[in-house]
């Protein structure tokens, strides 16, 4: 969410750079500056008259001591008129809060400067790739045929116990899904983040410090009964964690890694482009999120891309980085990299990890600070990136290590797994 001090002294600034998302703010941002001063003039009222209020209150305390009861039962009745002029301030006052906290949560983030202008996904700027494609065999398989052919993901069972988009995973199948979260695990700890179990469920508060809601409860379950949301990435719990938190200086940067299923709607999400691990309700993830000084916020965007580069190296997966122009622009991002794996059998590129910088948007919606050596309190800077999401790097696996004989697992999982083919 951006400051309301900041949209005043940049409204222009503002216009501009949100027409990169193809967003036409002027209006909105008028109107917030509008309320403000509204706000701002009522805040200031209210401020003087309970100020003449307590005054006035300690005067009358003062006439009842002194046996002046006839002059302090006067200006007692003048504070209780005072007192009708209060509540309607107050109720202005939180009147101009709630339209001005509405309208702001209308306004995405500001995209940097380097993210290019766009509208959809084809106007991504590919930044990097790395990695050889590998030729198959003549009578190589898409994921969805390699997982029935060898009993290791059973989408039917998935539909008949709860629906589509939730896959069963089988034998070797599961234990490859489980070898990835360890690995993955343990390359994000081994680079100094501290891995959490957290709830797979959080509260309406939560969705909002980190910028879910309003933007996409469409994509989100929700448990009607007790007013909670499955989450669709451990990034809401975790930063979470941080929710109305000062933090001094010296404890930044702030490192957490955790793995959690992800549960995401998905609303409209048809056709080829979806089958098998391309798209599912719930799935396997893990998250690395950084609570940063805004000096270091950039400096760790680039280390997280080399973190997750490393991971897909050693995976020895083809794949790419794009940076997302801003019509792909996620809402709360100010820049965000994707990397994509390709699959061979589809050819095709999957996406497999976003990692965003989200400035201090995120952190003022969490009222999320740190205090300078000089006291001063600042917003942090928060970042997240998926290192990685699971099911299409299990397709990615399972197409491009297939042989005629079986589906080989990467040298660097079979520690891990246990077994080195799938047969």
């Amino acid at each position: 969410m951006l400051q309301v001090p900041f949209i005043r002294e940049n409204k222009e600034a503002i216009i501009t750079a949100l027409k990169k998302r193809n967003i036409d703010a002027q209006a909105d941002l008028n109107a917030i500056i509008s309320i403000d001063v509204k706000r701002r003039s009522t805040q200031a009222a209210l401020d003087f008259l309970r100020s003449e209020m307590n005054v006035a209150s300690k005067k009358i305390g003062e006439l009842f001591k002194s046996g002046n009861a006839a002059e302090a039962n006067e200006l007692k009745n003048g504070v209780s008129a005072q007192k009708a002029e209060e509540k309607s301030l107050a109720d202005d006052l939180n009147s101009f809060n709630e339209q001005l906290q509405e309208l702001l949560y209308k306004i995405p983030n500001i995209p940097n400067d380097l993210v290019p202008a766009g509208s959809t996904e084809d106007d991504n700027e590919e930044v990097f790739s790395e990695g050889e494609v590998p030729t198959l065999f003549d009578g190589a398989l898409p994921h969805w045929e390699l997982a029935k052919k060898y009993d290791i993901i059973d989408f039917e069972l998935g539909t008949k116990i709860t629906g589509a988009g939730f896959p069963v995973y089988k034998g070797k199948g599961a234990r490859l899904q489980r070898a990835l979260i360890n690995y993955f695990l343990d390359k994000n700890t081994a680079a100094g983040y501290i891995e959490h179990q957290v709830p797979h469920l959080v509260n309406e508060a939560s969705g909002f410090g980190t910028g879910q809601l309003p933007d996409k409860e469409g994509q989100m379950y929700h448990v009607g009964i007790d007013d909670l949301y499955l989450i669709p990435t451990a990034e809401v719990p975790v930063t979470n964690f941080f929710r109305d938190n000062l933090v001094n200086e010296s404890e930044l940067p702030i490192l957490c890694t955790a793995y959690t299923p992800c549960f995401r709607r998905e609303a409209g999400s048809y056709g080829a482009h979806v089958r098998g691990l391309n798209r599912l309700h719930q799935f396997d993830k893990v998250e690395i999120v950084r609570v940063e000084h805004p000096k270091n916020s950039y400096a760790a965007l680039d280390g997280m891309v080399d973190h997750v580069k490393e991971i897909l190296q050693e995976l020895k997966l083809p794949y790419r980085i794009l940076r997302l122009c801003g019509g792909d622009l996620g809402f709360t991002s100010a820049l965000t990299y994707d990397f994509e794996v390709f699959s061979t059998a589809q050819d095709r590129w999957l996406e497999i990890s976003s990692v965003s910088n989200f400035e201090t948007f995120q952190a003022n919606r969490l009222k999320l600070r740190f205090k300078d050596k000089e006291g001063k309190k600042q917003l942090a800077h928060t970042l997240n990136g998926s290192s990685l999401a699971l099911p299409r790097v299990l397709a990615g696996i399972l197409e491009n290590y297939q042989t005629p004989e079986g589906i080989k697992i990467p040298e660097v999982l079979v520690p891990y797994t246990g077994f080195d083919m799938i047969d």
